[in-house]
């Protein structure tokens, strides 16, 4: 499995990867697969990542802003998802992993996750990628109808930012 750059021809596959995500009910308060164009603009340009094995793609992660303020120019939240016919073989760690090395080669010093506490595999390797959980957002929203809690993760950089 390879990690490399996504590009816009990889958009089909992210997003029907999205979709499975969606599906689960435990991924994003997302209903429904955006257009490119809005996926476009609401992450960033320098940090989405794919996992390839061959010409099919098993996951992606990518980079949203918290803020359009510049002073949380290097403030990011993280988006990972995996095919589910890959999940449980440590491609999400994997994913997460190369997110945070080149997050930091492209300036950021902290990267933020909002996780529901049933997606109990995404606690689990944002534990291991050096996350630690910040906050606990108790029915932060609905999603088809049932109030969601929400974990808050984070990671600060030991290299960007540090001194």
């Amino acid at each position: 499995m390879k990690i490399r750059k996504m590009t816009p021809a990889d958009w089909p596959e992210v997003a029907r990867i999205y979709a499975e995500g969606i599906a689960t009910g435990y991924a994003t308060f997302e209903k429904e697969v955006p257009a490119f164009e809005q996926w476009d603009k609401a992450h960033t340009a320098s940090c989405r990542l794919v996992a390839a094995e061959g010409k099919s793609l098993a996951g992606w992660a990518a980079l949203s802003p918290v803020s359009g303020r510049c002073v949380y120019g290097g403030v990011a939240e993280v988006s990972v998802y995996v095919d589910k016919t890959f999940r449980g073989r440590g491609l999400g760690k994997k994913l997460l992993t190369s997110l945070v090395e080149h997050s930091e080669e492209e300036g950021f010093w902290t990267l933020q996750s909002g996780i529901f506490p049933e997606n109990e595999g995404s606690v689990k390797i944002h534990l291991q990628c050096g996350f630690r959980q910040i906050g606990y957002r108790e029915r932060i929203g609905q999603l088809d109808g049932i109030w969601k809690d929400n974990l808050i993760f984070e990671r600060r950089s030991k290299k960007v930012g540090a001194s």
